[in-house]
């Protein structure tokens, strides 16, 4: 059996181990949270280096994805400076191909039913794949970055505007701890709703779950939610708050959704991948990745909650 592990600096509350069949290999994933103790993270890649086949970076990015070009997080990346054997995955690939899938699936399950088109994305640098899809006349954007990233109160109109934002102030934010713009460890269970009139606004809300659950109004009726990562008690949150349709971009797998770094370092093992990934310079890394997800038949999960 091959193994691929993703070691989180988010909550250990959200663990979770299953095993899965996968381009004919039997794969163990497993999802080891830190609490935000980031040395302990970079202690646990350095002592399960060679030892399992494929790493995922969970509860943080290595870098940030927009539009081809990619803006490293320094402080993240210092969490993988002990590996030097196992492939390092933080989700990026899946990001960008699997996530495009997006809208052209919840328009195949809910076609006439999506009545209200506006889009309101938490966060849409992170998840470019996802933005794009979503850029069809028939769908109003609106992105949260500057709200909630860097406590602006500003909402962004145009991918421009975000590549903008990004070119100014990525390589200043890639510089700070990770904690200053995302919460980790315990500040991912706290519920603050904030900027609702957006979430109000929005017939579907997009975007990180841990930004979305943090952030959401207590009631989010008729909603439609896309997203990742979610947990049975995500799921009861969302239920709860009159959420009608959840889509994670990845599959549910015993009752939760592992996030793209989990998924993208399974595919690693099971397609045998011992090459570093190198999402600066990805080569043809994007292409492949997008064909085996093809070959799987990879797409958003929908669930009906209310």
């Amino acid at each position: 059996m091959k193994r691929a592990v993703s070691i989180s600096i988010g909550s250990s509350k959200r663990d979770k181990a299953v095993e899965i069949d996968l381009l004919g290999e039997k794969i163990s994933l497993e999802r080891i949270g830190t609490d935000g103790d980031m040395e302990k993270a970079a202690q646990m890649y350095r002592e399960l280096d060679g030892k399992v086949d494929a790493f995922g970076v969970g509860g943080a990015n290595l870098g940030i994805f927009v539009d081809r070009k990619w803006y490293p997080l320094y402080s993240v990346a210092s969490l993988t400076r002990f590996v030097t054997k196992t492939p390092v995955l933080d989700g990026t690939g899946l990001k960008t191909t699997l996530e495009a899938k997006a809208r052209p699936t919840l328009e195949k399950a809910l076609g006439d039913k999506i009545s209200n088109r506006s889009v309101f994305h938490v966060t849409g640098v992170d998840r470019w794949g996802m933005l794009e899809s979503f850029l069809d006349q028939k769908y109003e954007n609106i992105y949260g970055d500057m709200m909630f990233t860097l406590g602006i109160p500003m909402a962004l109109h145009t991918p421009m505007g975000l590549k903008r934002m990004a070119a100014i102030l990525m390589p200043i934010a890639g510089r700070i701890p990770f904690r200053w713009v995302y919460p980790i460890g315990e500040a991912q269970e706290k519920r603050t709703p904030k900027w609702t009139k957006y979430f109000d606004w929005a017939g579907i809300v997009a975007g990180d779950c841990h930004y979305i659950t943090r952030y959401m109004p207590y009631r989010m009726d008729g909603k439609i939610i896309v997203t990742n990562t979610t947990t049975t008690e995500d799921m009861k949150l969302f239920k709860d708050a009159g959420v009608k349709y959840v889509m994670t971009t990845t599959p549910v797998l015993d009752g939760r959704s592992f996030g793209t770094n989990m998924m993208e370092a399974a595919i690693a093992a099971a397609t045998g991948r011992t090459d570093p990934v190198d999402y600066a310079n990805p080569g043809n890394y994007f292409e492949d990745l997008a064909k085996v997800v093809d070959r799987i038949g990879l797409i958003p999960q929908l669930q009906e909650i209310n």
